[in-house]
């Protein structure tokens, strides 16, 4: 296959998840007008997603910065139909989503070996052509990419995602005590005694006005969109950013988050949530763990302490609520159960859903066939028979 490269990319410390591309598929080749032979196609160009491939091997490979299929082959005595010119793939990492310039989406790939075709090669020359063969459409595409995941793990930095992601996987994340611990996304697989696997994604922590592309915003934010369900991860002790910035109690955590993701978009909110509030080793943990969770059974009563723009319209409810401590490993186990449990809940919805709507379609389209009229033909039998 002919390969070609990327035009620019953005990046964050070596994590690249956005591309820019030009891509060109072939040209066609010659006709051959005095025996009326056509010219062989020119090559596409595909995007093809490829679990073992990342954005940023896509750009330390092949730093020439385009992507050019083959051109057809000329039409001759010998071979009047010119051979077709060869596809150019790009591989990609699963959980592509593509768009053109203008930002109109192309497609998206969502699976190994999932395809696009992004720019289509010219037609050889032929009698419709006056012989004369056809360039190769020219694109320039964006590949960004958003991760999929059965969790994403959501919270304000130091929250202890990445311990927690440490604690109930085999990923291990670089972890220290600082804003944005996280500078990248992070994946691990919770492996289960029965050999099932869930996948759990640790994603940049998020801050007040992340909704506007404050801090990590839009870059953390559109991780999200692709995860089956949302793991909330918050410090019982609550949080602040800096000594500049205000604190934040661990219910005010969950009210803010839940509110940067409703602005950022709405359908983040109908996600199914798990919440694990960490760090219940700490002295006085369990009095403040009292407080929060009479918070959250009766949240009504206590958002008058809010400012107007940071109250969501609708609260999270969580299906599961379990304290945990990362350090300690305290709750890990009953938190993986849930996880579990959630995600398997989920699925039986899912194929519940499925099974009705074949069911309807079914019923629909035995209704339309027993309510038909008979056919003339059918009438006209029918009286002859009674002759």
């Amino acid at each position: 296959m002919v390969r070609c490269n990327s035009v620019s990319f953005r990046k964050f410390g070596n994590f690249i998840d956005k591309l820019r591309l030009f891509t060109r598929g072939g040209s066609g080749g010659m006709g051959y007008p005095r025996l009326g032979g056509e010219g062989g196609k020119g090559g596409d160009v595909w995007v093809v997603a490829h679990k073992k491939m990342t954005l940023k091997q896509l750009k330390d490979r092949y730093p020439q910065k385009r992507f050019v299929a083959g051109e057809g082959a000329n039409s001759r005595v010998s071979a009047l139909k010119g051979s077709r010119g060869k596809d150019c793939e790009i591989l990609v990492p699963v959980g592509i989503s593509i768009t053109d310039e203008n930002g109109k989406i192309i497609g998206e790939l969502n699976k190994e070996n999932d395809r696009i075709l992004v720019a289509e090669g010219g037609l050889g020359g032929k009698l419709l052509t006056n012989f004369l063969p056809l360039k190769g459409q020219k694109r320039v595409i964006h590949l960004d990419l958003k991760l999929i995941a059965d969790i994403g793990l959501v919270g304000f930095p130091n929250a202890g995602k990445s311990s927690l992601l440490s604690q109930i996987s085999h990923a291990k994340p670089e972890i220290a005590d600082y804003a944005f611990t996280t500078i990248k996304p992070e994946l691990g697989k919770i492996m289960y005694k029965d050999f099932k696997q869930i996948s759990v994604a640790d994603l940049p922590g998020l801050i007040e006005g992340a909704h506007m592309n404050k801090g990590m915003g839009h870059r953390f934010l559109k991780h999200i969109e692709r995860t089956k369900q949302l793991l909330f991860v918050v410090d019982i002790s609550g949080f602040q950013l800096s000594y500049k910035t205000q604190y934040r109690s661990a219910f005010e955590t969950i009210i803010l988050l839940t509110k940067e993701l409703e602005l950022y978009k709405e359908e983040l909110q109908t996600k199914p949530a798990l919440l694990a509030v960490n760090k219940m080793d700490l002295p006085d943990a369990q009095n403040k763990f009292h407080v929060l969770m009479n918070q959250l059974e009766n949240p009504k009563d206590f958002l008058h302490l809010f400012e107007k723009s940071m109250i969501p319209e609708r609260t999270m409810e969580f299906q599961h609520i379990i304290p945990i401590s990362a350090v300690t490993g305290e709750g890990i186990d009953e938190l993986k159960n849930c996880i579990r449990k959630s995600l398997d809940d989920y699925a039986d919805q899912e194929n519940d859903a499925y099974h009705k709507k074949q069911l309807l379609k079914l019923q629909i389209s035995n209704t339309i066939t027993y309510s038909e009229p008979l056919s003339n033909n059918a009438v006209t039998s029918s009286r002859m028979d009674i002759i």
